[in-house]
């Protein structure tokens, strides 16, 4: 764990500079670790007084541009809060810091998944219409006639984009169920259950999760995206005629305010310079589901891990009082 035993003197000298911060910490693995990670290098680093509060991605981003607080949202999935994140920076209330991940495009997002064994053995399963072409290999056990499909489980906004991209291309006339999974850690048990014993599982599933760091997963091409179509009907629930269409690429953005930002300028850059590559952030995700660990250890993982990730990060006087609170 780290030590609290800094120096006094330089911890008031970028107190009086950087202030208190407070770090928006979400409620799923991925964004709890990124809070814990700025929250102890800020803290140890930059000498900030630094408080994490409990965040959700509307909330937030109502509070942020309303209020000025949160300083810092580590890990902001943008596609849903587009129009108000627009509005925030053109009004100057906040900040598009830069990526959470590095090529989010590839390294982040939703799909449907099938794992890359199956790819493997049979090449064409690498595309979406092979996969389709081929229910007898994905068979429901519950319905054997037919192949099953693993959706997005309900009451999540998903469930309805992945009904009606499922009703689009027809699959229950080309012999596939939509399979409601009950929840997200029962569709995380199905796959990996499935995985484990070498077996076919065609699923709904996103990243970054400990689930695809940990097996390998291939991410089938659902084609490009609609944006007019995805808002006029893939995303509306009971749309009476769903066309083809696949998930927008997810911006996931790290976010702070204005005010945060022209005060604790040092700190900013180290936010600005701050992006994971998906191996470093998977080997976490999947250290925190191993060890049913939480964020803080996670980071303290994290730093004691990857000095030679995180010293590209900030100068290297800054790396040296981490490293020293270690």
């Amino acid at each position: 764990m780290f030590s609290m035993t800094i120096g006094l003197a330089w911890i008031g000298e970028a107190s009086a500079t950087c202030g208190k911060v407070t770090i928006a910490e979400m409620n799923w693995a991925s964004a709890q670790a990124a809070a814990n990670i700025d929250r102890l290098i800020l803290k140890h680093g930059y000498g900030c007084d630094v408080e994490t509060v409990p965040g959700d991605t509307v909330p937030t981003m109502t509070s942020m541009t309303e209020k000025g607080e949160p300083d810092i949202a580590p890990e902001l999935w943008m596609n849903s809060i587009k129009p108000q994140i627009a509005k925030a920076v053109k009004e100057g209330r906040i900040k598009i810091a830069g990526d959470v991940l590095e090529n989010p495009g590839t390294n982040a997002g939703e799909s449907w998944f099938i794992p890359k064994y199956m790819v493997d053995k049979n090449p064409k399963l690498a595309t979406l219409a092979g996969v389709l072409a081929n229910p007898q290999l994905f068979k429901d056990p519950e319905d054997p006639s037919k192949g099953r499909f693993l959706g997005c489980p309900a009451g999540w906004a998903c469930q309805i984009n992945n009904e009606n991209m499922f009703k689009g291309r027809g699959m229950a006339a080309k012999g596939w169920n939509l399979v409601d999974p009950g929840s997200g850690a029962a569709l995380a048990g199905a796959i990996a259950k499935a995985v484990n014993r070498g077996e076919a599982v065609f699923a709904y599933y996103w990243a970054p999760t400990a689930l695809l760091a940990k097996y390998a997963m291939h991410r089938l091409d659902l084609g490009k995206h609609d944006a007019a179509e995805y808002t006029k009907c893939t995303a509306v629930k009971d749309c009476p005629k769903p066309k083809p269409n696949s998930f927008a690429v997810s911006e996931i953005k790290t976010v702070v305010s204005a005010a945060f930002a022209k005060k604790a300028n040092d700190a900013y850059n180290y936010i600005k310079a701050r992006s994971f590559g998906p191996k470093e952030f998977g080997d976490i995700l999947i250290y925190m589901n191993e060890n049913k660990a939480g964020g803080e250890e996670a980071a303290a993982y994290f730093l004691k891990k990857y000095p030679q990730i995180w010293n590209k990060w900030v100068p290297a006087d800054v790396a040296a009082k981490i490293k020293a609170a270690m």
